[in-house]
C-alpha cells in the first residue's frame, strides 16, 4: 500500500527527457509534479577504468559532467514531494536511469517507487501509477553487467590498439564482432571467382493467337545449367528445331498471412529498406513519435509506443481499436476470423509490445501537416504495418503451366489477386503486380515466336547494408534491440567502415583493426561466443544467474588472452609492406595510417617523403593513386592572416578552401555547395567530403549531429513530386545527363 506522507504536497514523477515532461503533464492533475533526468545522470568515469577488479568488478560511479545541476533539481524536488515515482523507459537502460536517480534522491526522499508505461497516454500513466513496484535489482544487474563488461574490453584493448596501430582507436565487445562480419564479406567479395552461365526465355503463341513468356526450367531431367557459349549455340539450335506443346496446367489458390507488427530491429531494417534511413536516423525520429508532438488542438500527443523491444505482443485493447477501424472503413471482410496472434522470440521481453501506433484511429494523413516529412513516413510506416498485421490475409489464383520441346521444360507462372486483403494498407517488398497467363490446356501445340539467350555471371556475395547487418546481428543474437544504432554509429565514426551506396565497406584501417584483433582475441572475435554472453546478460535480467559469477567467467578467459596479447601482437606503425615501388627512390611502398586514413609512404623515410594515396581492386590488391595536379583558384581573403584563400583537393580527393601562407597559416573550411541541408530541423549546408577511399560525395557540415548525406552532387531545386527540398545531378546511359529525386520510392527525374 503506498502511504503519503504530506497530503499536502505533491507526488514527483521522474521520467527521462523533456518531450515527456510536456505530454504527461497534459493529462496529469495538479496532485503532480514532473521532472525529467535528461538521460543518464551517473556512470562510470570517462577518464579511468572505474570498476575495482579486486572486489567484485564493484563500478566506481560518478555524477556525469554537466548533470549537478539536474540532480540537485531533482533533490530539491523530492525534498519536498509526498511520494516518487520512477518513470525512465521500461528497459534495461531504463531500470538503471531509475536506480540511480533513487540511490541520488533517497537521502531527501526515501518513498521511491517505480513505474513503468509502453505507451504515454493517460490510461497507460494512471494504470501505472495504480500499480506501482520496487526497483528490480535483476535487471539492473544486467545492465551494470554489461557496462562493466564494455568497460573493460574497451579500456584494456583500446590502449593495446594505440600502441600497436594509431592513437584513438578502439575495441568494443559487440562493435568488434560486426566489424570483422563486415571484413570478412569483403574478403568473400575479393576471394569470389565469378562463373558464366546463359539464361534462356521463349515468347510462345497459343492457338488463341495470344502470346506468354516462358523460362528454362530443365534439361534432361535435371535443373537446367548452361555454362558457355558452346553449350548455349548447341542448346538454341536444338531448341528451335522443336516442337512446343503444353506439358501440364496448375492452379490453386494461395493465401498470404501479414507480417507482424515492427519490433526494433525489422523497424530499422524496413526504414532503411523503403525510407533510406539509417538506423541512427530511424531511432531518433521514432524517440520523438513515443514521447509526442503538437498536434495542434489536441495538444501534445504521443503517437507510438516504446520503439527499444524485440516482443510482437499486442495489448487487447489496441487489438480492439484496430479491429473496429477496418470494419468501419474498409468492411467486415478485411478482418481475419479470428484475432491475430505472434509468437515473439525466445529472448523476447514479452512485457513490451511491438511498436504500434497508439491509437490507431489517427491515421497517418489525418495529422500530416502537424509532421516533418520524417515524422509522417515514419508514422505512416508503423501505422501500416500495425493495420496490416490485424488484418485478413491476400488471396491469390496462381497458374504455372510446364512446356516441353525436345529434353527441354519450360515454365511460365501467372498471378493475380482474388481478395486483397492486408495489401489495401501495406505492400510488403518483393509484391509483385497482377501477371496473367493466356487459357491453356494440357498437349495444345505452341508456337514459337522468339528465343533469346544472355550470357550472364554468378555475383559475389552482397555487401552488408544497415538492414541486412541489423538482421544478420538479430539472427546470430548478437546485441539487443537498443544497441543496433549504436554499433553502426561507433564503427562509422571510429572510421573502420565507409557507407558507399548505402552498402558498409571496411576501411584499411577497420581491416588492419580486425585481423589483429582476430588473431590475439579470437574468442572475444568469436559471434558464438559474443551471443552466449547476451544470452547471460538475459538470465541476469530473470534473477537466475549472478551477475558477478558472469564477470568473473569472463575474465577468467580474457585477462590471460590480454597478456599474451600485449606481448604478441606486431606493431603496424612502421608500416605493412606492398608490391609497389616508391617512383621517386626505387624502394618499397608501406601501408601507413595517418591523421587522414591510410596512405603508401616510402620505406626509406626520412631520406625519401614520397607518399601517395592509393585503392583496393575488386580482388584487394593495392592500386597506386595518381596525384592530381590542381591550379589553386583564388576566392577570398583569409580572415586569420590576410592571405590568400584558394581551393585545394584532400588527399582523398574532395576540395577545400585553405590559406596559401599554410603552413605558415593553417585556416581551413569545408568547400560548401551553397544549398542548405534538406534534412528536418537541420541549418547546416551540404559541403563536397570524400571517403577514406577517394569517392566524394556531399554531407551535412553539422556531422555528426547530422548525418545526412549524398553521392551526387545537389542541386537547390524542390521535387514536384514528393517535396524534397533538393534533386541530385546523375548520368546514365539510359536518361544521359538528368536531375534525379534522391528522396527513396520518388520516382521523379527531368532532363536537364
Amino acid at each position: 500500500m503506498l502511504i503519503r506522507t504530506n497530503i499536502m504536497s505533491k507526488d514527483l514523477i521522474i521520467v527521462e527527457s523533456p518531450a515527456k515532461v510536456k505530454t504527461i503533464s497534459k493529462f496529469l492533475g495538479k496532485d503532480y509534479m514532473v521532472e525529467a533526468s535528461v538521460g543518464h545522470i551517473r556512470d562510470l568515469p570517462k577518464k579511468t577504468l572505474g570498476v575495482d577488479e579486486e572486489s567484485g568488478f564493484q563500478p566506481e560511479y560518478e555524477i556525469i559532467y554537466g548533470k549537478k545541476k539536474v540532480v540537485n533539481k531533482l533533490k530539491q524536488s523530492a525534498a519536498k514531494s509526498a511520494r516518487v515515482f520512477l518513470a525512465p523507459d521500461p528497459d534495461r537502460e531504463g531500470e538503471a536511469i531509475a536506480w540511480h536517480i533513487a540511490e541520488e534522491i533517497k537521502s531527501k526522499n526515501a518513498n521511491i517507487h517505480r513505474i513503468q508505461f509502453n505507451e504515454i497516454t493517460s490510461r497507460a500513466v494512471q494504470e501505472a501509477l495504480q500499480n506501482p513496484r520496487e526497483l528490480n535489482q535483476s535487471l539492473f544487474d544486467s545492465q551494470q553487467a554489461r557496462r562493466v563488461l564494455d568497460r573493460l574490453v574497451g579500456y584494456k584493448i583500446s590502449p593495446l590498439l594505440w600502441k600497436k596501430v594509431k592513437r584513438g582507436l578502439s575495441a568494443g565487445r559487440v562493435q568488434s564482432v560486426a566489424l570483422r562480419m563486415i571484413v570478412e564479406r569483403e574478403r568473400e567479395r575479393q576471394a569470389f571467382v565469378p562463373e558464366e552461365y546463359w539464361v534462356f526465355k521463349v515468347n510462345l503463341q497459343t492457338q488463341a493467337l495470344e502470346s506468354f513468356e516462358a523460362g528454362l526450367w530443365k534439361i534432361a531431367g535435371k535443373k537446367a545449367h548452361v555454362p558457355s557459349e558452346k553449350d548455349a549455340l548447341a542448346l538454341e539450335e536444338k531448341v528451335r528445331g522443336a516442337s512446343f506443346t503444353v506439358q501440364s496446367v496448375e492452379e490453386k489458390e494461395r493465401s498470404r498471412d501479414p507480417k507482424p507488427p515492427f519490433i526494433t530491429s525489422t523497424l530499422q531494417q524496413e526504414a532503411s529498406n523503403r525510407l533510406g534511413f539509417t538506423a541512427k536516423r530511424t531511432m531518433s525520429v521514432a524517440q520523438r513519435l513515443y514521447e509526442g508532438l503538437d498536434l495542434g488542438d489536441k495538444g501534445t500527443t504521443a503517437l507510438i509506443t516504446y520503439m527499444r523491444t524485440d516482443s510482437v505482443r499486442v495489448a487487447k485493447e489496441a487489438q480492439q481499436e484496430a479491429k473496429s477501424w477496418i470494419i468501419n472503413n474498409l468492411g467486415k471482410d478485411y478482418y481475419p476470423k479470428k484475432t491475430r496472434f505472434f509468437k515473439s522470440k525466445g529472448s523476447a521481453q514479452d512485457a513490451h509490445e511491438a511498436i504500434r501506433p497508439v491509437d490507431p484511429s489517427i491515421t497517418p494523413d489525418e495529422i500530416k501537416s502537424y509532421l516533418s516529412r520524417d515524422d509522417y513516413v515514419l508514422y505512416n510506416l508503423i501505422w501500416s504495418r500495425f493495420m496490416a498485421s490485424q488484418m485478413a490475409a491476400a488471396r491469390f489464383w496462381d497458374t504455372v503451366v510446364t512446356v516441353k520441346a525436345a529434353d527441354t521444360l519450360w515454365r511460365a507462372k501467372g498471378e493475380r489477386i482474388i481478395f486483397p486483403g492486408f495489401l489495401r494498407i501495406y505492400i510488403p517488398g518483393g509484391t509483385q503486380e497482377d501477371s496473367l497467363l493466356p487459357k491453356l490446356a494440357k498437349d495444345e501445340e505452341l508456337v514459337l515466336e522468339n528465343l533469346s539467350k544472355e550470357q550472364k555471371f554468378t555475383q559475389p556475395p552482397a555487401r552488408y547494408s544497415e538492414a541486412s547487418l541489423v538482421r544478420r546481428l538479430e539472427e546470430l543474437g548478437i546485441g539487443r534491440p537498443s544497441t543496433y544504432a549504436a554499433i553502426i554509429s561507433t564503427l562509422l565514426d571510429r572510421e573502420y567502415v565507409t557507407l558507399e551506396e548505402k552498402n558498409f565497406r571496411p576501411t584499411e584501417l577497420g581491416s588492419e583493426v580486425c585481423d589483429l584483433l582476430v588473431e590475439h582475441f579470437p574468442s572475444l572475435l568469436d559471434a558464438g561466443f559474443t551471443a552466449q554472453l547476451e544470452q547471460d546478460l538475459d538470465t541476469i535480467a530473470l534473477g537466475e544467474k549472478n551477475w558477478v559469477e558472469v564477470m568473473r567467467s569472463f575474465t577468467g578467459e580474457f585477462y590471460p588472452t590480454l597478456e599474451k596479447a600485449q606481448k604478441a601482437m606486431a606493431s603496424v606503425k612502421g608500416g605493412k609492406e606492398t608490391d609497389i615501388k616508391c617512383d621517386k627512390c626505387g624502394e618499397t611502398m608501406l601501408i601507413r595510417f595517418g591523421r587522414n586514413g591510410a596512405f603508401l609512404a616510402c620505406s626509406s623515410y626520412p631520406e625519401c617523403k614520397n607518399t601517395s594515396n592509393f585503392t583496393r581492386d575488386d580482388k584487394g590488391s593495392v592500386q597506386l593513386v595518381e596525384n592530381e595536379t590542381v591550379e589553386r583558384e583564388k576566392v577570398g581573403t583569409c580572415p586569420d592572416c590576410g592571405g590568400d584563400l584558394v581551393i585545394k583537393k584532400a588527399r582523398t580527393g574532395s576540395r577545400f578552401i585553405a590559406c596559401d601562407n599554410y603552413p605558415k597559416c593553417k585556416h581551413s573550411a569545408p568547400f560548401s555547395t551553397g544549398i542548405a541541408c534538406p534534412q528536418d530541423g537541420c541549418t547546416g549546408e551540404l559541403v563536397e567530403k570524400s571517403s577514406r577511399r577517394g569517392k566524394i560525395f556531399y554531407g551535412c557540415n553539422r556531422y555528426p549531429e547530422c548525418d545526412y548525406a549524398l553521392w551526387n552532387p545537389p542541386v537547390a531545386k524542390e521535387c514536384p513530386e514528393c517535396g524534397s527540398k533538393v534533386l541530385v545531378q546523375k548520368n546514365t546511359k539510359t536518361r544521359g545527363q538528368h536531375l534525379d529525386c534522391p528522396v527513396k520510392g520518388c520516382k521523379y527525374w527531368e532532363e536537364i
